[in-house]
């Protein structure tokens, strides 16, 4: 009998999903990008419309928000320099393997993930 196959990844670029809300985000960043790592939670049980749980959640912190904790089970992988090829390199790790949903609004980030196989969404998928 084979091993069960690993659940979906999702992948959450916290800076742009953080980003895409005008609420006053950049006058804590740390905090904002917790409250979004606690946000992402429950998709690990329950999914998204497009991608149904149980998912690995993923959330990839950059700049400011580098000092995010994970907590289960959300786990934050902080990139040491850009934030966008930290999750490119993720991406192709899992892929093609293992379904990956991006979210994000970078356009530029979309592209370099689709073109590994990866599936993208917006941020309002989990705002």
């Amino acid at each position: 009998m084979e091993p069960p196959a690993p659940p979906h990844l999702l992948i959450v670029d916290a800076a742009n999903v953080v980003g895409s809300v005008p609420d006053g985000w950049w006058r804590d960043r740390h905090g904002a990008t917790e409250r979004l790592r606690d946000r992402l939670a429950p998709l690990a049980e329950s999914g998204l419309p497009e991608r149904p749980g149980p998912l690995e959640v993923v959330l990839v912190v950059e700049g400011a928000a580098r000092r995010v904790a994970s907590a289960p089970p959300v786990r934050t992988e902080a990139a040491d320099g850009s934030g966008d090829d930290l999750i490119v390199r993720l991406v192709a790790e899992a892929a093609p393997d293992r379904p990956v949903l991006v979210v994000t609004a970078d356009r530029e980030l979309r592209r370099r993930v689709t073109e590994l196989g990866a599936d993208v969404t917006g941020p309002r998928a989990v705002r």
